[in-house]
């Protein structure tokens, strides 16, 4: 992430999830840099999908922001190593969910404004109403003193009547309307259990892209929406997690792909060497590397595939005899004894700890952690402190004898828990790491 740091900022936000963020995100990206602006995204929040998106619509980086996991200065530094000279951060779910405390960082997308100065733009979905949308316009625009609702985009709008009562409702409490969006659901781009899938695996992802970019420059007045902007209050240096070493060897590929972005560049950014390798291709971890990462992503889908990867799985084995491997997630259920597939079939995995994991039955775990690391691994020392997200849909249908790897809560002040495994040089859990807690 080199080059100037972008001077200007907006947010785009919703009063709830699923309202349109995600659609004028993503066009509003693209078409900016097919104008020839250097524009980058953002996410507020933990989804490590989206800002895979966010880079393929501007051509730029992207990175996760998140107010619980993260300190101010780490938000602030990281939205200042983005290159570009425009900022735009979509929000999550909506603009003041998050955690009861603490003040100022509880992970809502309003906390990220605060940081950073960015007015917001709402994105309000009509369908089902019309001036009532003024009334959650005026509750968002007075909620919260810390941030500025600069400007509506409509959304789901139905008729050119629709469209006069909801807009004129709004506009007559001296918010402007940016943008009305039509109802079109063939733009929308495909989802799986975790979220939209993966930018990579999404077919003919430019087209859909540029399919977006052309619906919102239609019906979204970009120039004025950018002259919103305002100067960001981002900068500075601050590293989310101290590399566990310095030639890391990194599962990538189709299973393997949830590796927050801020945590790669600052490894490299700390002088560590990074070496991918493809587990679907059955490919081991480099020989040369001193420390090996299985990322989360989507095992379940490739079950058999890896169980079969038998080079793969020997390097790991061989691998694990004198140097340290983590797994988060995805890659913890590698690192386990078996995994159970949605259709019910056993996979025996690594077998380097002892959990056994299934899709059978689904079952949703989704929120913050925050972790206290019982023994010395390749998240850091005894002691101290990891602050994370955890989201998957797979259950342990086994714990096996092996010691936990940290003792956990969530962000609603929970007793901690034991959590994940470990043994010998390996470790894993399901929570992802996204930087270090005080301790």
């Amino acid at each position: 992430m080199n080059g100037l740091s972008p001077k200007r900022g907006l947010m785009i936000a919703a009063p709830r999830s699923g309202g349109g963020k995600t659609t004028l995100t993503l066009g509003l990206l693209r078409a900016l840099a097919d104008r020839g602006v250097r524009v980058a995204g953002a996410k507020s929040g933990p989804d490590y999908i989206d800002c895979a998106f966010h880079a393929a619509a501007a051509r730029r980086d992207s990175v996760n922001l998140d107010s619980w996991a993260m300190p101010a200065a780490l938000v602030s530094a990281l939205a200042g190593g983005l290159s570009g000279e425009l900022l735009i951060v979509e929000a999550s779910m909506g603009l003041f969910d998050g955690a009861q405390e603490p003040a100022g960082a509880t992970g809502a997308s309003a906390d990220i404004a605060a940081i950073l100065g960015l007015p917001v733009i709402l994105t309000l979905d009509v369908s089902g109403h019309a001036q009532t949308a003024a009334a959650i316009a005026k509750g968002c625009a007075t909620y919260d003193p810390r941030i500025r609702i600069a400007g509506v985009v409509l959304n789901r709008v139905a008729s050119e009547r629709h469209r006069r009562l909801t807009a004129g409702a709004i506009e007559a409490l001296g918010l402007p309307v940016l943008g009305v969006l039509p109802r079109q659901t063939d733009i929308a781009l495909p989802e799986r259990h975790l979220g939209l899938v993966q930018a990579a695996e999404t077919a003919d992802l430019d087209a859909r892209l540029d399919a977006l970019a052309g619906f919102v420059a239609a019906h979204v007045d970009l120039d004025r929406l950018t002259a919103l902007a305002a100067p960001t209050r981002a900068g500075g240096e601050r590293a989310a997690l101290r590399p566990p070493g310095q030639r890391i060897a990194i599962a990538r590929d189709a299973a393997f792909s949830f590796l927050y972005p801020h945590l790669l560049s600052g490894w490299r950014a700390a002088g560590a060497e990074i070496a991918f390798f493809s587990p679907l291709a059955d490919e081991p971890p480099p020989v040369d590397a001193d420390v090996c990462w299985l990322p989360g992503g989507y095992p379940e889908l490739h079950a058999g595939r890896l169980a079969a990867a038998s080079r793969f799985l020997d390097g790991l084995r061989r691998f694990a005899a004198h140097r340290p491997i983590h797994g988060e997630c995805g890659g913890y259920m590698i690192l386990g004894r078996a995994l159970t597939d949605a259709e019910g079939v056993r996979h025996e995995m690594a077998g380097l700890l002892g959990v056994e994991t299934s899709f059978q039955k689904r079952r949703m775990t989704l929120g913050y952690r925050r972790a206290r690391l019982i023994a010395d691994g390749p998240l850091g020392a005894k002691g101290e402190v990891r602050l994370g997200h955890e989201f998957h849909y797979a259950t342990t249908t086994a714990q096996g004898d092996d010691p936990p790897l940290a003792l956990a809560g969530d962000a609603y002040g929970s007793a901690e828990a034991p959590v994940g495994a470990r043994r010998g040089l390996v470790s894993g859990s399901f929570f992802h790491v996204i930087s270090e807690g005080a301790s």
